[in-house]
């Protein structure tokens, strides 16, 4: 499937400045939004990045396009470092480096007809009126409208046939990348799975590449060839989707896993969960050691004096965890630890 890396990512990381004032008086607290992330993504591939709300998720995704500037470490798109460019040297990388909102209307003019946004992309091809007028309704085929919504407004789509004219906008000037930005999270259920099923037919068709980012599990399984799942600014498990749902070794992976309901109720009624104990903790002031360990209850000295790594266990599966395995594996209870608070 794939040959190689089109995009990789190398100890990325995204530091805010928080809490100064104008005169200086107050020093800025570092918000460390995203730390050492590393990943890549293959030709044809889908990368799913999961995690809840506030990990660093989008923040992530808006430092490959640049959108941010990452703070430390690299973006390389199809063995280009692109990281540094400057704005004028960055305006020919965003054909090949594209992105859908969640909301459909951030990337949709809303007093332009869909032809004309559309026609805002298909003009960096410099095409002729009539190959332009061609490509326009090739893109509506494509995202499975009709072609009467060229003469429309965004208003006057529905939330789904936006989030496909998003999408048809994106693959207009044929990137090689395009980060999808919890691009089904505002639709309804029903038209969630039209829309995913659309976007594997497109990768199919067009061989692109995608970083997909949610914080659905059961979504990222259904579209990624691979997961990587963040915490608090950092990926703490990655691998092959169906390795990682079968085989998860990361403690937080496993409570996201369980929180998935099944559709057999006496399975769903038997099976014992894992629930994580408090809040996600402030990325102004992260836990020492295992960002993880005030939740964990595999908890031990050790995590709070060493922030694991991640490393491969195989089947192409790497976890940043002490002491990894699967939820049946016997550790010390969490009542036992010392040394292991916040």
């Amino acid at each position: 499937m794939t040959r190689g890396p089109v995009l990789e990512v190398t100890n990325l990381s995204k530091n805010f400045p928080v809490g100064s004032n104008l005169l200086g008086t107050r020093p800025a607290q570092m918000l460390r939004a995203v730390s050492g992330v590393s990943f890549t993504v293959g030709e044809a591939e889908t990368f799913g990045i999961v995690g809840e709300s506030g990990c660093g998720k989008s923040t992530l995704g808006r430092c490959i396009l640049r959108l941010l500037e990452p703070s430390g470490g690299r973006v390389v798109l199809a063995g280009r470092d692109i990281t540094h460019l400057s704005q004028a040297d960055m305006r020919p990388v965003r054909r090949d480096l594209q992105i859908v909102f969640q909301d459909p209307m951030a990337s949709l003019h809303p007093s332009m007809t869909i032809r004309r946004i559309l026609s805002e992309g298909i003009r960096l091809l410099r095409l002729g009126s009539r190959e332009e007028a061609e490509k326009i309704r090739e893109l509506i085929q494509l995202v499975q409208l009709p072609q009467d919504v060229a003469d429309r407004y965004p208003h006057e789509l529905s939330g789904g046939q936006r989030q496909r004219i998003g999408i048809a906008r994106s693959i207009s000037v044929n990137p090689k990348v395009v980060v999808l930005d919890e691009p089904v999270s505002a639709l309804d259920v029903s038209i969630q799975a039209g829309v995913l099923n659309l976007l594997r037919d497109l990768q199919k068709r067009l061989n692109v590449s995608f970083v997909f980012i949610a914080h659905d599990l059961g979504v990222v399984r259904y579209i990624s060839h691979r997961i990587g799942v963040m915490y608090l600014g950092r990926i703490v498990e990655v691998g092959p989707a169906d390795e990682l749902f079968a085989n998860p070794q990361h403690p937080y992976t496993q409570a996201l896993l369980s929180a998935i309901p099944l559709a057999d109720p006496i399975r769903e009624r038997a099976r014992k969960r894992t629930v994580l104990q408090g809040d996600l903790p402030s990325p102004l002031k992260p836990p020492s050691g295992c960002r993880f360990r005030t939740r964990c209850p595999r908890a031990q000295p050790l995590c709070a004096g060493a922030d694991p790594d991640l490393e491969d266990k195989g089947k192409g599966q790497s976890v940043a965890c002490h002491f990894p395995g699967p939820p049946s594996a016997r550790f010390p209870e969490h009542s036992q630890r010392q040394g292991a608070g916040a």
